[in-house]
Order: C-alpha cells, then sequence, then structure tokens
C-alpha cells in the first residue's frame, strides 16, 4: 500500500510539475529578465541542500540578495543584501518557482517538509532529522502553520507529524492552502529577519512527532 501511495505521489508531482513549468513559463521568463536587469549574472540561485535520505542535491531559486560583501570580505547580512526585487519575489513566493525543476528531476515533491541548509544536518536531534524520510516539498505542513514565524522546533514537530501522517488528500489540503495563504502574504519572514533566524541546534530528544494543527 505504502508503495502505490508513493507511486501516485510521483505521479501527481511529475503532472503538477510539468504543467506548472508549462503554464508558467511567461511568469517564468518575466522573472528571469527582471532579476537578470536588477542583478546581474546570475539569475538562478543555487545551492546544495539535504534531501531525502540526507542526500544532497542543488536546489534551484531565483536570486532575491546581491554578493555586496563587507570591508573584509564578509557577505553582509541578509538584510542589507535583499534587494527590492528580491523582496517582491518573496513577498509573492515566486522565486521559489524553479523549484518546480527540481520537482520534475525527483530531488523534491511538490509536498514535504522544507529543505533546509547541509550545515542544519548536525544539529537536529534524532526525532527531527526524521524529517529526512521522505522528499522535501516546495511547500509543506509546518508552511500552512504558521511558515517562517514559528520557532525551529514547531516547524520541525510539524515537518516529522507530516511523514507520519501523509496522504494524497492532506497534500491537497497543504496545496490548497498555501495558495491562500501566498495570496494573504502570511509568514514571510520573522520580524527582523529577511527569513529566519540561523538554526543552531535545541535539546529536544523527546518521541512526540507534534501534532495535526487543524486547518
Amino acid at each position: 500500500m505504502k508503495r502505490l501511495q508513493l507511486g501516485v505521489k510521483r505521479v501527481i508531482d511529475v503532472t503538477g510539475s510539468a504543467l506548472g513549468l508549462f503554464i508558467l513559463a511567461p511568469i517564468l521568463v518575466l522573472v528571469s529578465l527582471l532579476v537578470r536587469i536588477t542583478m546581474g549574472k546570475p539569475v538562478l540561485f543555487r545551492q546544495e541542500r539535504p534531501g531525502k535520505n540526507e542526500k544532497l542535491f542543488v536546489l534551484y531559486k531565483f536570486r532575491t540578495m546581491t554578493d555586496a560583501r563587507g570591508p573584509g570580505g564578509k557577505l553582509l547580512p541578509d538584510g542589507e543584501r535583499l534587494t527590492c526585487v528580491g523582496r517582491f519575489l518573496r513577498r509573492w513566493s515566486l522565486d521559489e518557482l524553479p523549484q518546480l525543476w527540481n520537482v520534475l528531476r525527483g530531488d523534491m515533491s511538490l509536498v514535504g517538509p522544507r529543505p533546509q541548509l547541509k550545515e542544519y544536518l548536525g544539529r537536529y536531534s534524532p526525532e527531527q532529522r526524521r524529517r529526512h524520510d521522505v522528499k522535501p516539498g516546495i511547500t509543506g505542513w509546518a508552511q500552512v502553520n504558521g511558515r517562517n514565524v514559528t520557532t525551529w522546533e514547531d516547524r520541525f514537530r510539524y515537518d516529522v507529524w507530516y511523514v507520519d501522517n501523509w496522504n494524497s488528500w492532506l497534500d491537497l489540503k497543504i496545496l490548497l492552502v498555501t495558495t491562500w495563504k501566498i495570496l494573504k502574504r502570511e509568514g514571510i519572514s520573522q520580524p527582523g529577519w529577511a527569513t529566519m533566524e540561523e538554526f543552531t541546534g535545541s535539546n529536544i530528544h523527546d518521541a512526540d512527532g507534534g501534532n495535526g494543527v487543524a486547518l
């Protein structure tokens, strides 16, 4: 049964990402031109992220920040490098659209725990690491329950709850609520941060996988 469910999920991912890339092609072209004109090359931001079973893959996004550096050559804080165009792209989640290609390739799913920095791998508790038992997603249970305004601990509890409870109907519900939250522009960033503060680890080692907060 689980293998069948995974097969259905993959069919939905391939169909949804292919249709999305086709339908949104004009927007992808326009955003590419906008980023190229305002920020120069490269248009896409590429970064290795851990996927299912912590296997690294290259995640794609539209660039939203410059590479501005301070006197010592160190990159300036995210908030100082985020451009006006970048803020607009993030506000409407347009910077995430290239990840449809990641879904089509099989690196990601439409729905799943968001892929975080590979530097975080050594900071997870054993329970939090279970978020890598499934493919990461463009959106997920944590994103419809607070997105970037939740704490890291709550976000990971939502991720693990999804791992234990996912099904096609839950995925559909998450996709629909995600669309609504994008239109409402909720949870884009924590106050004082371009997105969220860095995850430095936690002392949570309990076996509680979180709870299913009602939508």
